[in-house]
């Protein structure tokens, strides 16, 4: 991170991707397979990630992932992402998938979610990341929601820890 720059605007690290699915995309039915869906979410995520911390990024977690309608062989799909809110090395990153209808002009949301980047130097070693500035409501409430997300996350890491734990050694055999 630049010793100047402590904080940045969401605008400033925005990202956006485009793709044309295409048949290799695409399971028996003619819809995007969902595993590349969350590649390109994931792809998009991480440039706004990067962006925001002028930094590699590696994905920590995506959570809350909704396949909310399918994507078809021939569409133009639009990602967009943002980072919601920064920590200390960690960003959580809302990312929106829609379809463009291009004879109408329209969009139809087909999936979101939210995933975790921390932004790391050539070692691999955490680095810490710029505030998140939000401007809009609609990213004030974005960064409010963030936070609530951080401390459930938390807790189901707690839970997680403590189950793997109380399983003992050879759980999985």
């Amino acid at each position: 991170m630049s010793d100047t720059v402590l904080e940045r605007t969401v605008e400033e690290s925005q990202s956006e991707r485009s793709e044309i699915v295409f048949p290799a995309d695409a399971n028996a039915l003619g819809n995007l397979f969902g595993g590349r869906l969350m590649q390109f979410i994931d792809l998009v995520g991480a440039m706004a990630a990067s962006r925001h911390a002028r930094a590699i990024t590696v994905t920590a977690s995506m959570d809350h992932l909704d396949f909310v309608a399918p994507v078809r062989v021939g569409d133009l799909l639009i990602l967009k992402a943002s980072v919601n809110r920064a920590f200390k090395t960690s960003m959580e990153v809302g990312v929106r998938a829609m379809v463009e209808d291009i004879r109408e002009q329209r969009l139809r949301h087909v999936s979101s979610a939210y995933l975790t980047y921390v932004a790391v130097d050539k070692d691999g070693k955490g680095i810490l990341v710029p505030k998140v500035v939000p401007v809009t409501e609609h990213q004030k409430r974005r960064y409010e929601d963030a936070g609530r997300r951080r401390e459930m996350r938390g807790e189901e890491t707690m839970r997680k820890r403590e189950m793997r734990m109380a399983l003992g050694e050879g759980w999985h055999l």
